[in-house]
């Protein structure tokens, strides 16, 4: 049984910058919207310091994390000169295939946790909320 794919990406944030990243925010959730029509959904939470934020996206398959990765990797690199300090923790939900392996070892290093949960035991997506 093939579900969705997820990714979850912890980031620590520079010192005092959870107001800049909220105004950054609006502007790349609006770019990835225009620009990927395949992904399911897109949301980024910051703690309650204001020193870490998690971006979460929902994918229909590990191709449309694949080309997500390729659309915002200018904004991502941007990003991480001005707001973001550095990864402190990845999940990915799903099956990566080798690209997204790679990517995930690179991003990693040797500081960066990730684990891969990539066997779908059941559940559901609904694109619309039921009354």
């Amino acid at each position: 049984m093939s579900g969705p794919f997820i990714f979850i990406a912890t980031n620590r944030l520079k010192t005092g910058k959870l107001d800049a990243e909220r105004e950054r925010v609006p502007g790349l959730v609006e770019f990835i919207e225009a620009n990927e029509p395949r992904l399911i959904a897109f949301n980024e939470y910051a703690n309650e310091e204001g020193t870490e934020v998690a971006v979460v996206q929902v994918h229909p398959d590990a191709d449309s994390f694949e080309f997500h990765m390729g659309v915002v990797r200018e904004r991502a690199s941007r990003a991480y000169e001005e707001t973001l300090e550095g990864t402190t923790g990845i999940e990915v939900f799903g099956a990566p295939n080798e690209t997204i392996l790679e990517m995930l070892r690179r991003s990693a290093g040797g500081e960066v946790h990730y684990t891969v949960r990539q066997h779908h035991l059941g559940g559901f997506t609904r694109s619309t909320v039921r009354a």
